[in-house]
Parts: structure tokens; C-alpha cells; sequence
């Protein structure tokens, strides 16, 4: 089955309006929230059934023509970009709940219900979705399992790895299989697991089970301000060694606050540096012992001074803050490139110190705003597009970021996913030998390499593939020759 075959397949699988080829059409695939990537695919399925997902990603195997699970686009690493003349599989029509059971305390919903929708469902019997990505209004949950999203609250309650208890997926080659189950106690290899975090790699997930959990019974959100950014970082580590385990631990620096707070008025104070969340939830009588710690820590850290959510409106409104500092940070900036490397929590004030110094030395403006329990960074990098050289001189400082890092022991990703971005730095990080595990355990799952073909690891030398020219190709960065 050649190209043009594959597309006659397809016509006879959905009705023609669920099939885009046309280029306008075609135009809202070619990019997800990193923009800086595009490429346009051959065809568009707009999938309303899981029969018609398994019938084409079947199709794409006989035709070996790369396909692309695509939610609602908001992947920060170009997780989301197809393949030049691949195949799409649109999932947000893919939006139903097929079972929820509060007693036993989980959904089971398809690949397309947006993240939030969960918790909505949910939270009239006591209980809510825990991963909380930024983007948790509008992405999807086949989105969460295929980067093992996060969010503020993963400090406590983790990932979505830590969420999910089965799936029923298709592999990259057609083959349906069940993973998991429905209880947290199971036999056998944890392969939903190995699923989870594949960033598409494996091939979609159809059905997936949720865990939920119980709403705590109450909530103390405390916003303490420092007068430097590695003040802050050293504060989380004073927090952590004294065993307390909040909720979420959160650090914006100034420019972020500055954006925040123009766009929602958080109440952020005006004359710090950098600011650190820490909620505390729990039953009341112990959230009650950890705040008089918390309090204590917090002083004993230099806090210039704190602020303690008087009721659960003034909380909403730091968490407001927080959430929207992605999208508000276009106010100071008409382009941006948002990074998320790990250091060990040990050293986030070394890695925040020398994140200030980068920016100066690169005379690039950095907003800081990111998860400080687990230590995973948002630097967001501004740059006006419109100048010439801007997009490359801030990639350039993006990579040495990256690069800083796994210098301190950390990981280039802690829930974006490698995507096509950081690609070319897997091979800085992981040795030859681990690399090439990768390699054999996609080709078991996906044995011509068509599921969201070049993400994660790199397409076979000479297959022809293309997502574009890589940013930092064009920043003189790195050379794929």
C-alpha cells in the first residue's frame, strides 16, 4: 500500500468531513505550544471511535507511513509536531468518561477528556484527579500519560505514572493489549508503566483507568518572600531536611510575579526577589503541628516576611498566580522559550545562582517560575522574534542550560518530555549502550518505527523524516551532519 492508497483506506474509514487534506485545514496540526517547530502532515483523522483509531493506525503500518496521536496541542517540546506527509490521529472527540466508580475510587475515560473535567467529575463525592499540570484546563489525559505530566502538587502525590492503573492501547504495529488493571496491586512486569511516559512512541492509549484520591480535609498556603532567587532555592532545602512533606512547593522569581500579577493581581508582594509557595494539606490537627514547623523553617531561612491564604479565595488566588505564569509571561515578552531540566534539590540555589549569571552574561532576560520540591526548572527565556538572531542567541543560552543540569546530576526533562527539542542532548546524558535499550524495546512495541516516528529518540539514519530545521541547527548549536 503506497501513500495515495493509505489515504483512499482512510476515506473508507471516517466520513469525509473527519478527514482533513486540504492545506488550510491541515495548517492548526503543523505546530504544538513550542512553536518554534512546524511541519505539515498529509492527512488529518478526526477519530470518534477506538475502532477507528486501531483501523488507522493499521493502515499506517501496511503503508509504513509515520502516524501522530495529537490531544490539545500543548506539549512544550514538540511532542506534537508530525511528520512532514504522516498521518494525524486527532483524539479530542475522544472526550467520554466510560465508567466512574467513587466508591472504588477510580474513571476509566477516553484519551481526549481534558484533565481538569476529572476532578470536575469528581469532586462532588470527595475526591480529585491529583496531577496538575499548568495546562490542566485544557490538556488531555492521553497527552498526561503519553509525557508523565506532573504539575505543582507532584511534590507530594507524583506524576501521572502514579495515577494510572491500566489502559487498554493500540502498539505502533495494530496489536490491542490490555495493561494493568484496576487495582493498584498487580502481577506480573509493570509494562502500563513502561507505557506511561513513552511520548508516543508505543503507539495510543484507547481506554485509561485513573486513580483518584480523597480531597484533604484542609489547606494552609503560605507565600514566604525572599530577597534573592538562591535564597529562596536554599529554603526549599531547609524544608525538605526537616521532613516535612507538603502538597507543592512553588519559587517565581520577579518577573514572573511582575506578569502574574498583572494579569490576575495574586496579591504578590511587590519589593522581593522571589516568592516560595508551600502548601500544607492534610487532616486538620496535623496540618495545624507542620504549619508552627513550616512557620519556624520559613524564619529561620531568611524570609523577608510571609503570608498566610486567609481563606480558600485569597489561596485560589496565589494558585491563580502560579498557574497562569506561563501564558502572562507574554507580557513582558512577545516570544519565549520555557525550559524544564531537574537538579538535585540540594543544589537549586547553585543552579538558580548560575542561571542569574547566564542571563547576564547573555544580556537575556530570564523569568524563573518552576516545581522547587522535585527541583524541576521553568526558565523561561525572552526574546523578541522579530529581531534578527534573537530566536538563536536564545536558544543558545537554553542549551547551556540543559547542559547545566546534568553538569549538577539532574536530567534534561522532568515532565515536557525530550520531544524534538532536546533530542540531541539524550546523548549527553544517557550512555550508548542505554540508548540503544531504548532503541530495542520501541522496535519490540513498534517494530517499523511509524508511532510519532523522530520523538525521543531519533528516526533511523536515511529513512527520509523530517519535522523541520531544529532550532539550534539554525543557532549553530549543534550539526546533525
Amino acid at each position: 500500500m503506497d501513500r495515495e492508497d493509505l489515504l483512499r483506506a482512510l476515506a473508507r474509514l471516517v466520513p469525509a468531513d473527519r478527514l482533513l487534506t486540504r492545506a488550510g485545514a491541515l495548517t492548526a496540526y503543523e505546530s504544538d505550544g513550542l512553536t518554534a517547530y512546524r511541519a505539515r502532515p498529509r492527512a488529518v483523522v478526526l477519530a470518534e471511535s477506538a475502532d477507528e483509531i486501531i483501523a488507522t493506525v493499521r493502515a499506517c503500518h501496511a503503508a509504513r507511513v509515520p502516524f501522530m496521536a495529537r490531544g490539545s496541542g500543548t506539549s512544550l517540546s514538540g511532542g506534537a509536531v508530525p511528520v512532514e506527509d504522516g498521518i494525524v490521529i486527532a483524539l479530542n472527540r475522544m472526550n467520554r468518561v466510560l465508567r466512574f466508580d467513587p466508591a472504588a475510587r477510580l474513571a476509566v475515560v477516553q484519551p481526549g477528556v481534558v484533565n481538569l473535567a476529572v476532578t470536575a467529575l469528581a469532586a462532588p463525592h470527595g475526591l480529585y484527579y491529583a496531577p496538575d499540570p499548568s495546562s490542566q484546563s485544557v490538556c488531555t489525559i492521553g497527552g498526561n500519560v503519553a509525557f508523565n505530566s506532573g504539575g505543582a502538587h507532584c511534590f507530594r502525590h507524583g506524576m501521572t505514572a502514579n495515577h494510572v492503573l491500566g489502559m487498554r492501547v493500540v502498539l505502533g504495529d495494530g496489536t490491542v493489549a490490555t495493561l494493568g488493571g484496576d487495582s493498584l496491586e498487580q502481577a506480573g512486569a509493570d509494562l502500563g508503566g513502561l507505557f506511561v511516559g513513552s511520548e508516543g512512541l508505543f503507539g495510543i492509549a484507547l481506554e485509561i483507568t485513573l486513580r483518584l484520591v480523597a480531597q484533604p480535609a484542609g489547606y494552609r498556603t503560605v507565600l514566604a518572600a525572599y530577597a534573592s532567587l538562591q535564597a529562596a532555592g536554599d529554603a526549599v532545602s531547609r524544608v525538605i531536611e526537616s521532613g516535612l512533606l507538603p502538597g507543592a512547593m512553588e519559587i517565581m522569581d520577579r518577573l514572573a510575579m511582575d506578569a502574574a500579577e498583572a494579569a490576575v493581581q495574586a496579591g504578590y508582594p511587590t519589593g522581593a526577589a522571589a516568592v516560595l509557595i508551600v502548601e500544607l494539606e492534610g487532616e486538620d490537627a496535623q496540618v495545624a503541628v507542620e504549619f508552627e514547623r513550616l512557620m519556624g523553617i520559613l524564619g529561620a531561612s531568611g524570609a523577608a516576611h510571609t503570608r498566610v491564604a486567609t481563606d480558600e479565595n485569597d489561596r485560589a488566588r496565589i494558585w491563580k498566580g502560579r498557574k497562569c505564569a506561563f501564558s502572562a509571561v507574554g507580557r513582558l515578552s512577545p516570544d519565549f522559550i520555557v525550559q524544564d531540566g531537574v537538579v538535585p534539590r540540594a543544589r537549586l540555589g547553585e543552579a538558580l545562582a548560575t542561571i542569574e549569571a547566564l542571563s547576564r552574561a547573555h544580556g537575556i532576560r530570564v523569568a524563573n517560575v518552576f516545581h522547587a520540591g522535585d527541583g524541576n526548572l521553568h526558565p523561561l527565556i525572552l526574546y523578541d522574534g522579530r529581531e534578527a538572531g534573537a530566536h538563536g542567541r536564545a536558544e543558545v543560552l537554553a542549551a547551556e542550560i540543559l547542559r547545566l543540569c546534568i553538569r549538577l546530576g539532574g536530567s534534561i526533562t522532568g515532565e515536557h518530555g525530550v520531544g524534538l527539542e532536546k533530542l540531541q542532548f539524550l546523548g549527553e546524558m544517557y550512555s550508548e549502550a542505554d540508548l540503544d535499550c531504548m532503541r530495542r524495546i520501541r522496535v519490540a512495541m513498534d517494530p517499523h518505527g511509524i508511532a510519532n516516528t523522530g520523538k525521543k529518540l531519533a528516526a533511523p539514519a536515511g529513512e527520509g523524516l523530517s519535522h523541520g530545521l531544529h532550532p539550534l541547527e539554525r543557532a549553530g548549536v549543534i550539526s546533525r551532519a
